[in-house]
């Protein structure tokens, strides 16, 4: 690793976030397979459709976990949105549709990132309720056990659409992002074009942590 590069990420943070990842995925996956009959192969490799199910409310546990951690740490920074710099973010797209000259500054997330935050917590809690319904439907009356089979669905949608569209600026839409979760570490350059704001305050609190440097101050956890 280069000496300079300044810490977005701590380790807990990245856990915390391939973890909702991958159990996302895989309860994603597996539902698609449960819920569509030129998917059930999908299940094959596991023995069929009864081991996707069981797969399926294992890693319902793990995302569950993953989930209230991410809420937890990072509800303050991106569950709010800051007036007016977000509102100006929005109208240039933050320069990822069309070229701008500059785009606004931001802090540690940008609205884009910020709504696809909303969409998580959101759609994950819908998605933890309406699972735990469908699974032990008790005494609840059968259209209320129907309605959940619909917000299970609706919230499939809109998280496994938000996933992509997430993949993609991480990666290949904002090149220099997929460190920040890999290693944790970022180059400056790319801090400063992407969240300059978080920059200034990182450098204002005493709180920026560069690669091969002493560190100026204690450093607070950041999520």
């Amino acid at each position: 690793m280069r000496k300079g590069l300044i810490q977005a990420t701590d380790s807990f943070e990245r856990i915390v976030h391939w973890s909702l990842a991958v159990s996302c995925l895989i309860l994603c996956l597996s539902g698609l397979g449960m819920m569509f009959h030129s998917l059930n192969f999908l299940g094959e490799p596991f023995g069929g459709l009864k081991s996707l199910k069981y797969i399926h409310n294992i890693t319902a546990l793990f995302f569950i976990l993953a989930l209230f951690f991410t809420v937890s740490m990072w509800w303050k920074e991106a569950g709010v949105f800051v007036f007016p710099e977000d509102l100006d973010w929005i109208k240039c797209a933050g320069g990822y549709l069309w070229h701008v000259d500059k785009v606004p500054e931001v802090g540690k997330y940008n609205p884009g990132q910020k709504m696809f935050f909303l969409v998580v917590a959101a759609g994950g809690v819908a998605m933890i309720f309406s699972g735990l319904i469908m699974l032990f439907p008790l005494h609840i009356p059968a259209m209320i056990v129907r309605l959940m089979y619909l917000i299970h669905a609706a919230g499939f949608v809109a998280i496994f659409a938000f996933f992509f569209i997430h993949l993609y600026l991480g990666t290949v839409g904002s090149p220099g992002s997929l460190p920040a979760m890999l290693t944790g570490w970022v180059s400056r350059p790319w801090l400063k074009k992407q969240h300059a704001k978080w920059l200034k305050e990182m450098e204002e609190h005493g709180t920026l942590v560069v690669y091969g440097e002493e560190k100026s101050s204690s450093h607070g956890h950041h999520g």
